[in-house]
């Protein structure tokens, strides 16, 4: 029994150490990061900016007030924009994330989520910024 035991158990072994698939270039992943100017505005989860349901994003994320969000144009989305792109935004501390997406109408365009503070949103007006993002890098061939 013992015997038995011991054979499952090197097979086992020789399973895991053999088995298993080594990481290759192509599954590590690698980043760049681009810059873009865009026109930013800011907005808020308030019935009479979005629709029904304020507080939910074009993804289904749920939006908090405090939260570094920011929605993006659909141009931007084919740049690489897409959902759950870290962003740095010039003029602001941290790294925001992309969780909302805007009407088809704007072009180059970006809004930062401010909660439920109005006020503030409408201070910071729209104006031109610099933005950073990260994407995927390219995947060069072997």
């Amino acid at each position: 029994m013992l015997f038995m035991y011991l054979r499952l158990g090197f097979i086992l072994l020789l399973v895991i150490a053999f088995g298993c698939e080594k990481s290759s270039p192509k599954a590590h992943k690698t980043y760049e990061w681009k810059t873009a100017i865009v026109t930013a505005s800011a907005y808020n989860s308030v019935k009479s900016q979005t629709d029904s349901n304020p507080h939910i994003a074009a993804w289904g994320d749920s939006l908090k007030p405090g939260m570094k969000y920011i929605a993006v144009s659909n141009d931007l989305l084919r740049k690489g924009l897409k959902q759950n792109t870290p962003v740095r935004i010039e003029g602001f501390k941290g790294l925001y994330l992309v969780k909302d997406r805007m009407h088809p109408k704007w072009k180059n365009k970006i809004d930062i989520y401010m909660g439920t503070d109005v006020k503030s949103a409408r201070n910071w007006g729209r104006r031109k910024v610099t933005i950073d993002y990260r994407i995927e890098a390219e995947q060069l061939p072997e």
